[in-house]
């Protein structure tokens, strides 16, 4: 048996939720309570309430109408005058709140705070607004840094001095403010690592399966013109979904459709030594997974472990319900490998293509679900292979888009009790 090394990048990202999820279980706890004890209980419950408010639209990023929504919960958060908000260039992304005739002296401080990586304050008496009777004291602006970089500033306008604590919390809503965008820079990041994969991945499969399909396709224009037509459309669909460019996730049952159409195509390849076995619960088929986790599976079986054997054998996909899970298996009765060689051969399955996208696989079922659902292999010399998986029927955050709407096909959902 097999099991995949650890993704430091997951590892990573599983305290950073972790941690998140302890805050949000401190906020149930403070707003669960009926009675403050205290005034300092009561500022910390507003605090929080606050600062949850505030989140939602700062993890969309830095731009005008994610500040825009924040702004407002940052300046209840330090109950001043107004609150500013600037990208790394000293454009004013967002103003709420009064004195905006000393927006001049938020970018001037702004720019500064951008130069030189700390903050900037302003007093009274270096701002004349011309106006005899403003209240506003200070302007006092914090830069905001992600992953080490300065991406824009928070700068507050108070009608009081710019006392140490004053400055103090500035500083400190600038640090939220950082975390923030540095979680929404982490979204980012994990969207843009998990398309790389899937464009690996595809590039990976591509030029195993397509040469031989078309190969085979065109063996049957001239002495069976019907069947080669109606490969040729399966072949379509089979792209037209591994190509797709939309979603991370797709349904068990859009993937066995998908590999309903794989499988077609390769036994007219291979004719009555490729078999074929599917046991699927039907309770099962809405459940959500990676865009193309099974196909590389079924390809592997074919390819590695039935290619080579005299006679062929058969390919057997089973998909039981578990109670709150759902575990898949892919297995074939092959030539089966040395585990030492496939393990070596995962590792570099990114790379090498050796065994098509198996690593790929099972670091993205790891990041979208969590270490215990990566994929288990099991294998011996002549023994035949079989990798499964387990996969939660719900998981928060996890949800898959519709593809399109494909065209007239022989295929359906391959269901069996």
């Amino acid at each position: 048996m097999v099991n995949l090394l650890h993704n430091p990048g997951v590892v990573a990202a599983l305290a950073l939720i972790i941690a998140m999820v302890l805050a949000a279980g401190l906020l149930h706890w403070v707003r669960s309570r009926r009675e403050f004890g205290t005034d300092a209980d009561r500022a910390t419950y507003n605090a929080l309430i606050t600062m949850a408010r505030a989140s939602p639209p700062l993890r969309d990023g830095l731009q005008a109408s994610s500040a825009t929504a924040a702004a407002p919960h940052l300046r209840a958060l330090l109950n001043c005058t107004a609150v500013a908000l600037t990208n790394d260039e000293s454009v004013m992304l967002a103003w709420d709140g009064e004195g905006q005739h000393h927006a001049e002296w938020v970018a001037e401080a702004a720019l500064e705070a951008l130069s030189t990586g700390r903050q900037q304050v302003r007093s009274q008496r270096e701002m004349d607004c011309g106006r005899a009777d403003c209240p506003i004291r200070a302007v006092i602006v914090s830069p905001l840094e992600v992953d080490g970089s300065i991406v824009g500033t928070f700068g507050v306008v108070s009608e009081r001095p710019a006392a140490a604590g004053v400055m103090r919390a500035t500083a400190e809503v600038a640090r939220y403010v950082s975390s923030q965008l540095e979680l929404a820079e982490l979204d980012e990041s994990r969207s843009r690592l998990a398309h790389a994969e899937v464009r690996a991945l595809r590039a990976q499969i591509s030029p195993h399966f397509i040469y031989n399909a078309l190969t085979t396709i065109s063996s049957f224009v001239r002495t069976d013109p019907e069947e080669a037509r109606e490969l040729l459309m399966e072949f379509a669909e089979f792209t037209r979904y591994s190509f797709r460019s939309t979603g991370e996730f797709t349904t068990l049952a859009e993937e066995l459709n998908n590999i309903d159409r794989y499988l077609i195509l390769e036994k007219a390849r291979f004719g009555e030594r490729l078999q074929v076995k599917l046991q699927i619960a039907p309770e099962v088929l809405p459940v959500v997974l990676p865009f193309l986790a099974l196909q590389p599976l079924v390809e592997n079986a074919v390819r590695h472990g039935l290619a080579g054997k005299p006679g062929g054998g058969t390919v057997s996909v089973i998909a039981e319900d578990s109670g709150a899970d759902c575990v898949i298996s892919v297995e074939d009765d092959g030539i089966g490998m040395d585990p030492d060689r496939l393990r070596d051969e995962m590792t570099d399955s990114h790379v090498t293509g050796a065994h098509v996208g198996l690593g790929n696989v099972h670091d993205r079922l790891r990041g979208a679900f969590g270490d215990e659902c990566g994929l288990v292999v099991e294998t011996a010399p002549g023994a035949g292979t079989k990798v499964s998986m387990k996969v939660p029927k719900f998981s928060r955050g996890v949800r898959a888009i519709a593809p399109p709407t494909p065209s007239p096909s022989r295929t359906q959902p391959p269901v069996s009790a």
